[in-house]
């Protein structure tokens, strides 16, 4: 039985991080993260039973560099126009809460590809105000060809400009659904 409190959970978007690294001219690593994204956590009695669901708009990559997200969202890269959402939305939950593995389908780029997500519960608190908070940290490795990214350029000295494999890495911070926390004090009451 898992001590992390089961109900399903918002991610708070102003308190998670969604970021990726990747290698840039093999000499060193590129870091963005996204602004723009929404999801849910159900967290079941037994962890077997708990789920993810995450949509990240493809747009709202920040890089720190205006003219290097504006090529990420081109046709080059992710073509965020025509393909604005990237998705996860996960098959089966594994693990303890200090080893967790979260699999699931990733779609980026219109293409989807199963991936192993390694998670950590960080935590369960009360804020001030009255939330329920749930944390986790997660990171899964994936090879941008495997979703079509395959743009590159070649250097002088030999290798590319962009590596392929992309570190993905994740602070979740989610508070308890208001909606179902209500659900279930009325139905404790009508018992």
């Amino acid at each position: 039985m898992s001590t992390i409190p089961a109900g399903t959970y918002v991610i708070d978007p102003s308190h998670t991080e969604i970021g990726f690294s990747v290698r840039h001219a093999g000499i060193s690593k590129v870091r963005g993260k996204f602004l723009g994204f929404s999801g849910t956590i159900t967290v079941g009695e037994n962890l077997a039973d708990s789920s993810v669901n995450v949509t990240i708009e493809a747009a709202s990559v920040d890089t720190g560099d205006a003219n290097r997200d504006g090529h990420l969202r081109s046709p080059d890269f992710w073509d965020a126009e025509n393909k604005p959402e990237w998705t996860f939305v996960s098959r089966a939950v594994s693990g303890t809460e200090e080893d967790l593995t979260v699999t699931g389908d990733l779609t980026i780029n219109g293409v989807t590809r199963q991936v192993e997500l390694q998670a950590e519960f960080n935590g369960a608190a009360t804020d001030p105000f009255g939330n329920e908070r749930i944390g986790f940290s997660g990171q899964t490795v994936i090879n941008r060809k495997d979703f079509d990214l395959t743009w590159n350029a070649a250097l002088e000295t030999g290798g590319v400009l962009v590596g392929e494999k992309v570190t993905i890495t994740l602070e979740v911070e989610a508070t308890a659904d208001a909606g179902e926390a209500a659900e279930s004090a009325e139905a404790e009451t009508n018992a």
